[in-house]
């Protein structure tokens, strides 16, 4: 499994109303980052300010230089959602997740070790 080179597709994938974010998380946008809290409505993430729709793509994306590369503007605060991604090398690679290598998916159990090693500082561990 190679390490994430930014390519942009869990963000792409989930930014138009398949993330959430916590009562709290919400609250502490509220207090602490309200341009981020102006994107929440009903307790939904990524909505617009003006219309209340939900967003296609999420706000906080930016492209590169015109890389095939992202980066997240509200990276140290965004949701947990965010932070988690990837939980389970399934879902990976049902996302065309460029951190899968040919070798992940011949052994996806030793794939989720690795995927849990990875990410030891984002999220807890898959049980």
């Amino acid at each position: 499994m190679k390490e994430c080179n930014q390519c942009g597709k869990c963000c792409k994938n989930y930014s138009d109303g398949g993330l959430s974010a916590t009562a709290s998380e919400i609250e502490y946008w509220e207090i602490f980052r309200p341009e981020i809290r102006r994107y929440v409505r009903g307790g939904n993430i990524w909505m617009d300010p003006e219309t209340g729709a939900q967003l296609k793509l999420c706000p906080w994306l930016r492209q590169v230089d015109n890389q095939e590369k992202y980066t997240c503007d509200i990276y140290h605060d965004r949701p947990d959602d965010c932070k988690h991604y990837p939980v389970r090398v399934d879902e990976m690679i049902r996302d065309k997740c460029e951190m899968i290598e040919a070798k992940d998916l011949l052994n996806q159990k030793e794939a989720q070790k690795l995927l849990d090693i990875l990410m030891v500082d984002s999220r807890p561990p898959v049980a």
